[in-house]
């Protein structure tokens, strides 16, 4: 898959499940968000080695997908309220207008969807909402509130991984690794306790 695709500029871009031209019929996919121009080693270490990383937006910097690229290899991100250009660092504005609101990937058993959330209410997005706009995915993911989020109370399966990064993380960075096969999808959290400020 070229470098381009990783994050098309189309409005919904789909990316099937192919890494380094095989279709894969197990995938393991990093999903997190909010980073806000930090990547949290932990995080980066905990990664490393996945098919896929997911960033459900506020990136707030090329060097974050970067990062998750030389981890991972494949990266389906989108824009979250503050990837606009002007927050960017200088000498990112393409980068960040090539971001999409609404990406989508194809994976064995389904597709995951992702967004950022806040068009679906700013400080609190619903669930409902989320799921009507993706009702043929079996997963979607958003960010937005840094907070972790499980829904499974109906279709399709709702999901935060929370920040990844340093910013508002509630005490802890945290992501989500999905183990996607024909039949089972399973999500594991990752959290690590915030560190300690040094004088």
């Amino acid at each position: 898959m070229s470098e381009q695709a990783s994050y098309s500029s189309s409005q919904s871009p789909v990316t099937p499940a192919i890494v380094s031209g095989k279709r894969l019929t197990e995938a393991r996919v990093a999903i997190l968000s909010d980073t806000h121009g930090h990547l949290d080693p932990r995080i980066a270490e905990t990664i490393a080695g996945t098919d896929y990383a997911i960033h459900a937006g506020d990136i707030m910097g090329a060097e974050i997908l970067e990062a998750l690229r030389a981890r991972t290899g494949e990266v389906v991100a989108v824009a979250g309220n503050n990837d606009q250009p002007g927050i960017w660092p200088d000498g990112a504005e393409e980068v960040v207008r090539t971001l999409p609101r609404i990406a989508h990937l194809h994976l064995p058993g389904g597709t995951l969807a992702v967004e950022h959330g806040h068009y679906h209410g700013h400080t609190k997005p619903d669930h409902g909402s989320l799921r009507d706009t993706h009702a043929g995915s079996r997963l979607v993911v958003y960010g937005h509130t840094h907070r972790v989020c499980d829904d499974c109370d109906a279709d399709p399966r709702v999901v935060n991984p929370g920040a990844a990064g340093r910013t508002r993380t509630h005490g802890a960075p945290s992501c989500l690794i999905l183990h996607a096969g024909s039949d089972e999808w399973v999500l594991e959290t990752f959290r690590f306790p915030q560190e300690a400020v040094r004088a």
